[in-house]
């Protein structure tokens, strides 16, 4: 039987979120910090969080290589307005691990089986972060009739405006790919932080750490940030109007910002409250 070592830097994480554990996280936030619902999408399952009542229901998409945690600062306050729910694409978070290329069709289908399987009734809105934000645009696009009735994005990847630094993501994240297949420890490999998400309580902290251990969030992440140009392709083709959708970008990434975005297209004309 081969004996598996706790990496260094995970094993430091975890005792620093045991010394911090009278610390009070976040409202909300230890609810992310582990699996919630697993939803079929067609042979793997997808780990899903909704939370709070009404209609129309939102959607959060974490940008590139990230998980739904990323938004334990917004969701809540969004919950308290109507539903809001956020999910792990594959190989990231607690969803299952990637068994094909991740770029933003593969993403927006599986988004739409996800949504179908787990019977979360439409309209939607779509909120979007970076590489989330091209998610986010394609189902919308993509999807038939008025499904999508809203879209935030913050900070938004754009096809035509790659971040110049996207080969050096990919390099991180094949190196660190290979550190975690060989059980290896190395202090760069970590779950990145965001200002998204806030201040991170322990139980989080610790989810984070273990992620980073994973060979199967490496392998996601470098997928992504690998098919980004495929990705850019597939928006670029399916681009056209908007019409009825409403659209904000939100130039900071900061949660309060996010959230009066998200607010203010609750309440835009037209909009549909229960």
């Amino acid at each position: 039987m081969t004996k598996f070592t706790l990496p260094a830097f995970v094993a430091s994480a975890l005792l620093l979120a045991a010394a911090n554990s009278l610390a009070a996280p976040p409202a909300g936030q230890d609810a992310l910090a582990g699996p919630k619902i697993k939803v079929d999408v067609g042979g793997r399952k997808l780990n899903m969080y909704c939370v709070g009542k009404g209609s129309p229901t939102v959607l959060f998409e974490a940008d590139a290589g990230r998980a739904g945690w990323d938004w334990s600062a917004v969701l809540p306050e969004v919950a308290k307005h109507t539903r809001a729910c956020v999910y792990d694409r594959a190989g990231l978070g607690s969803s299952d691990p990637i068994i094909r290329a991740s770029t933003v069709a593969n993403a927006s289908k599986d988004l739409n089986f996800l949504i179908k399987n787990a019977r979360i009734e439409a309209p939607f809105v779509v909120v979007g972060a970076g590489y989330g934000a091209m998610v986010a645009q394609h189902f919308a696009l993509r999807s038939r009739g008025a499904a999508v009735t809203g879209l935030v994005l913050v900070q938004p990847m754009h096809e035509d405006a790659l971040p110049a630094d996207r080969a050096a993501e990919l390099d991180t994240a094949l190196a660190c790919l290979t550190a975690a297949e060989q059980g290896k420890a190395d202090a760069t490999c970590v779950y990145p932080a965001t200002t998204i998400n806030g201040e991170i309580g322990p139980a989080l902290a610790a989810a984070q750490a273990a992620q980073a251990a994973k060979p199967a969030y490496w392998r996601a992440r470098a997928s992504e940030w690998d098919g980004l140009e495929t990705s850019a392709n597939q928006l670029r083709t399916a681009r056209k109007p908007f019409g009825d959708i409403k659209v904000v970008d939100v130039k900071e990434g900061q949660p309060a910002a996010i959230i009066d975005a998200v607010l203010g297209v609750l309440d835009a004309p037209g909009a549909i409250r229960q």
